[in-house]
């Protein structure tokens, strides 16, 4: 399945039905009012949380969604029925904009989540509304209101625990696969991922999911490479895991230039929780680890994991530590507790 985070789409709820003119007629009532119905309500646009989706492709092949028509009233009092409403699935993460791209309409964090984001015009009221006594048999009725319509932005943030970040070829995306079911492309050459990966990671009973986006370079809050367009699907993550090749020569050098695109990109993600790993040690002498594990620990002023997502020394440890990291952040995340006297 092809990967889209943002799309345009078109918008339209149903119009209002029309009121109806209609008067009685019956076998022995010389004159019978009028009896002509409402309209009924146009079909609402509603958005959706969903389970199981992870982009927006869907909305490439149909960009045009729109609520039924309300029916139109009828004799003998009847209002139309209410149009259909049109309920669009989308992916939870998905945040909703007007068409400037910048005013946020809605925010989708939740599977089942429902956001009506157009409404249905009103029915159109039939000539038995307009009965007064002044007027015993109008011959007026109203057509229905028009639904609202417009373009919206669909910008998707993948939702996960934890986010994967470093430089082109730290090993991203063999990390991903080695602790996950996740099969994301790999090879040996820079931007080998081109678009966001999740994997659901399995630790002392628990799981949680891992994310993992293309690397950035020098300069790519400016737009070198692929930009920082990525971040944003990390920035609802509880955790971050800064992912430093242990094979280049400069170590802490690498671990600055990716944290100062981070602290440029902003959204929070120079904040959040952060353990920072040394990758292919299985390449690397015993000396070669201790000296890279001190460049990036002076570098980032914390501790340093050592692991090899090839071989696998070290992954369990991270594994743990990840898990800690993200039930520590849930805690400090939940609303302490109001006790009574």
């Amino acid at each position: 399945m092809k990967f889209l985070d943002e799309t345009k789409i078109f918008i339209k709820s149903g119009d209002g039905g029309n009121g109806c003119v209609s008067f009685r007629r019956e076998k022995n009532v010389a004159r019978g009012g009028p009896d002509g119905g409402d309209g009924g309500r146009g079909g609402n646009v509603v958005l959706e949380g969903t389970a199981g989706l992870n982009t927006l492709i869907d909305f490439r092949y149909k960009q045009h969604i729109k609520g039924q028509r309300g029916q139109h009233g009828m004799g003998k009092n009847r209002t139309g029925s209410k149009g259909e409403s049109a309920i669009v699935k989308i992916p939870v993460g998905t945040q909703v904009f007007a068409e400037d791209k910048e005013t946020q309409l809605a925010d989708i964090t939740a599977v089942g989540q429902r956001v009506v984001i157009a409404k249905g015009g009103d029915g159109g009221f039939g000539n038995t509304h307009f009965k007064s006594s002044t007027n015993q048999a109008p011959r007026r009725a109203n057509d229905g209101h028009p639904g609202e319509e417009y373009w919206l932005w669909l910008r998707l943030k993948l939702i996960a625990d934890a986010g994967l970040v470093g430089l082109p070829n730290a090993g991203k995306s063999t990390l991903l696969a080695a602790v996950s079911r996740a099969h994301p492309k790999i090879g040996d050459y820079p931007f080998t991922t081109l678009h966001p990966n999740l994997g659901v990671v399995y630790a002392e009973g628990d799981e949680f999911v891992l994310a993992d986006i293309p690397g950035l370079i020098e300069g790519a809050s400016e737009g070198a490479g692929l930009g920082t367009r990525f971040l944003g699907h990390i920035e609802r993550c509880r955790v971050l895991v800064h992912l430093v090749d242990g094979t280049i020569e400069d170590a802490g050098e690498a671990y600055k230039t990716v944290r100062h695109e981070v602290e440029a990109y902003g959204g929070g993600l120079a904040e959040k929780r952060e353990l920072v790993v040394l990758n292919k040690s299985d390449a690397l002498g015993e000396d070669a680890i201790a000296e890279k594990s001190r460049q990036l620990a002076d570098a980032s002023g914390g501790d340093v994991l050592v692991i090899s997502g090839v071989s696998g020394l070290g992954l369990e440890t991270l594994k743990r530590a990840l898990l800690s990291a993200i039930e520590a952040e849930t805690r400090d995340d939940e609303p302490e507790k109001a006790f009574a006297p």
